[in-house]
Order: C-alpha cells, then structure tokens, then sequence
C-alpha cells in the first residue's frame, strides 16, 4: 500500500425534511463557504400511553398512543437527538392519526415538554408515570383519521439530547395517534433545521469527471413488480463505467422468474458491465441458483459469492454477506489473501449488509465485523452495502464505529435502487447525509489516489450529495 495521506472531504449534504406524508430527507446544496439549511428526522427511542382507568396496564408494545379526557389517557414520547451540526433553528414533532374512526376527535390534544428522560417505555403505568411539569408547546384541534398534524417544539429542542414531550387531553371525544411500534410509515417524527456551516463544493454532474479516470456506479434493493428500478436503470443509461449492486439484486425470493420479469428489462441491460453482489433475498432460492445462474461468471465462482477486480489504480472488492463472515471463515481468510496480493494503492469494497447503518428496519450487521476489520488492516477507502432501502453516507471510521480520520473507512448505504424506501430509526455516530425519498444510484469516479463520490437522483428530484477524499 502507498504511504498514508492526510484525508480530506469536500461534503455536500446535510439531513433534511419531511413531505407529503412519509419521512424523506433532503439534503441542500450549497457553495462553500456558506451556512446551508438542513433537516434531520428522528424517530421516538421510546412511547407509550397511560390509562387512568387501568392504573396498573402499561401499554408500551402496542401501536397506538392514547389521549383522552375521560377516562384520562396521556401519551409520552422520548426522542434522542444525536449527530447534529451546526446552530439548531427550529423543530417540529409530527403525529399520525391511528386509520379507524375512533381516530377523530374534536380536539387533538396538549403538547407539553417533562423534564423526565428516564421513564421506561415498557415500565410505566398511569400510577407511576411522569410528572408533566414543563412549558406548553402547542394544542392542536380536531384531527381526523389517517392524518398527519404537526407541533413546533422548538423551544425545548435546542441541539443534540433527550427530549420527552406529553400529550394529554381534557376533550372526552379523545385522539388515537400511531406509536413507532405501528411501522416506520407511521411512527411519529421530531425534525430538526439547523443552519450547518458547510466547506462545501456543488455537486458535479454526470457527464463532467475526466474521462481518463474508471466510474464504479451502482446501487442495491433493486427489481420489484414496481418502477423504481426503472427510473435508476435510465440513470445507468447515461453513466459510462462499471456496475455494481450492493445485493437485493430482485424481490421477493431471487428465482429465475423474478429475475427475467422484473431485472432483466432495466438493470439488465447493463448485465454485461455489472459485478454483482448477493443479498439475504437472492439467497431465498435454495443457495442463490437464480442469481448464480442469472449473472454466471461474472458473480465469481458458483455458490462463493466472493471476488475482486481492478479498475485504473484502485483494487475493488464484492463480498457475500449472506455465508460466513466469521474470523478464520474461508472468505475472511480469502479476503485477507486478497489485500495482500494486491499492489494498487486505493480499495474498495462492497457488499449487503451494512455494519453501520441508522436504518429502522435492519440493524447494524456485526456480523461483517470480520470483513471491514481486515479492510480496515490493509488501508482500505470506503465500503458500499444495501439492506436498509434508503442512502446514507458516515464519517470516515474504524472498526468500532469511531471517526478516524486518519485511517478510517468511509461507509456508504446504498440500497435506494428501485425497492420500496425504509425509515430511519436512532441515527447512529458519525451518520453525516441521509435520504429516504429519492431512488438513485452512488457513482464513483476513482482518480490515482483519491476519488469522488456522487448521489445521481432519479428524473425529477432535487437530493443530491457529493464529496471527495484522498486515498490513504
């Protein structure tokens, strides 16, 4: 490997917004040096009701927060609000209004702020909950089934920490709202703007990198019966270079049916310039013979999953995150055989699931702590996986999950190409942009010893996000 470099990072992005009804983020772009406006949504770490009714009953693990005046029910809701930058200059909790009709009410109920963090989700009941002693932030009036309704408590949200707020009513006609234990489409949302000093540069387009240097463009959580895979494969149309996947590659069990029907016509006109790697959902056919049969050689030896490439002065990695990851497994072994052989001074390296991800549906892997601690050995760049359907780009870090930014790894969410978007839960350190509303693929330009990376949006949305970094 070369001598270490002093990494630096051009970011563009920050989280932003909520639309419509489903959690999205956008990041706003802006020139360096400026102040660029940013959102990030964070979902509860903790919600329940209490019954005074059923003083005893807690209802942490149900999806529904109740408020009422008779019998009095109150609802709690515990945010964490983690990795922000920058001067916070607002924030809004948004509720959603459980779909049956006892939904409505005339009146939605009291927002107020409680100095407790600590009450337990699963622990308290009407005869032990938390004193709500803080300032009123908002009341909202009549509410309807199936809705969302928004409070701003930006008094109380003020930068990174735990917040509690209540919501009570005196109106006998009561409220029902969704919990997060109802789904990531419902859960209720605390977002946060802040004015985030930024070093940044606009992203580039598509067409302007130098011509002399490889692309690597790709994306994971692909085909489906739906169309999203079709607004991404038209991207590939006009990014030059080779194509990756990060796994997923088609829903729902990776047969040669689903892969005909529904890779074929978009992703697979590209299959000739495509290095794939597997996911769990690939692997739903019997040893993934659909996707082993459907991209041959090019998916590496039969039933491994596992191999590399070059492109220019870069040395790329696609792994199976699906078989054996374990310290001494025959691909970790493989792996670090691998590093070593190779004399190119830059690496890359893909696979499924992530090991740091701030996804609500799919945990961080630590499974694949094997795989990233022998990259992190050899001096690798950055690290690519899917899972979670949505983008997310971290800090460079080192194994543990902590910034380095001498050696550590840059890692990528990239599981934004086509299937239906997943929220984000507890966003974890060091997570630096967010996007959960906008197909796309990540491309790569890889330079002699640096490389730039870009979020290419699908037609007609607006998130973009880029930087660059020097190789080790």
């Amino acid at each position: 490997m070369s001598s270490r470099r002093a990494r630096t990072a051009r970011v563009t992005g920050a989280v932003a917004g909520a639309v419509a009804i489903a959690a999205a983020t956008v990041v706003a772009v802006a020139t360096a040096p400026t102040a660029a406006a940013a959102t990030t949504t964070f979902t509860p770490v903790a919600d329940t009701y209490v019954d005074n009714s059923a003083t005893s009953t807690n209802y942490g693990t149900t999806g529904q927060l109740g408020v009422d005046g008779s019998p009095v029910k109150r609802a709690f809701l515990r945010f964490t609000v983690s990795g922000v930058t920058g001067q916070v200059t607002g924030a809004k909790l948004r509720v959603h209004t459980d779909d049956v009709s006892g939904s409505n009410s005339p009146a939605g109920g009291t927002f107020r702020a409680l100095s407790s963090t600590s009450w337990s989700e699963t622990g308290t009941t009407w005869a032990n909950q938390p004193t709500i002693d803080g300032a009123t932030l908002g009341t909202l009036g009549a509410v309807s089934r199936n809705a969302w309704y928004e409070v701003n408590v930006g008094a109380v949200v003020t930068g990174n920490g735990t917040y509690s707020i209540a919501i009570s009513s005196t109106n006998s006609d009561g409220a029902d709202y969704d919990s997060r234990e109802s789904g990531s489409a419902t859960a209720p949302q605390l977002i946060v703007s802040t004015d985030t000093p930024t070093t940044t540069t606009p992203p580039t387009t598509t067409t302007s990198q130098p011509s002399g240097d490889p692309v690597l463009v790709g994306a994971g959580d692909i085909s489906n019966s739906g169309s999203g895979d079709t607004a991404t494969a038209a991207l590939l149309d006009n990014i030059p270079g080779t194509v990756y996947t990060t796994g997923d590659n088609v829903y729902n069990d990776g047969t040669t049916t689903e892969f005909n029907n529904y890779y074929n016509p978009t992703w697979g006109r590209h299959k000739a310039r495509t290095k794939p790697a597997p996911g769990n959902h690939d692997y739903n056919t019997s040893g993934a013979s659909g996707y082993y049969s459907y991209f041959g050689a090019q998916a590496g030896p039969s039933g491994r999953g596992y191999y590399s490439y070059d492109l220019g002065t870069w040395h790329v990695v696609s792994l199976n995150s699906e078989i054996s990851m374990s310290t001494g497994s025959a691909q970790e072994q493989w792996l670090r055989s691998d590093l070593a052989a190779s004399s190119k001074p830059c690496t890359l390296a893909y696979w499924h699931k992530p090991r740091f991800t701030s996804g609500a549906d799919h945990a961080p892997s630590t499974a694949t702590g094997p795989l990233v601690q022998a990259l992190y050995d050899y001096n690798a760049e950055v690290i690519v996986t899917g899972h979670n359907h949505h983008y997310e780009r971290f800090a460079p870090m080192n194994p543990s999950g902590s910034a380095d930014s001498s050696r550590g790894i840059r890692h990528f969410v990239a599981g934004m190409g086509g299937a239906g978007f997943y929220n984000f839960g507890t966003i974890q350190p060091n997570s630096e942009a967010r996007n959960n509303n906008t197909f796309g693929v990540l491309k790569f330009t890889l330079h002699a010893n640096s490389y730039n990376w870009e979020f290419v949006p699908q037609a007609g949305k607006t998130y973009n996000d880029s930087g660059s970094n020097a190789c080790h």
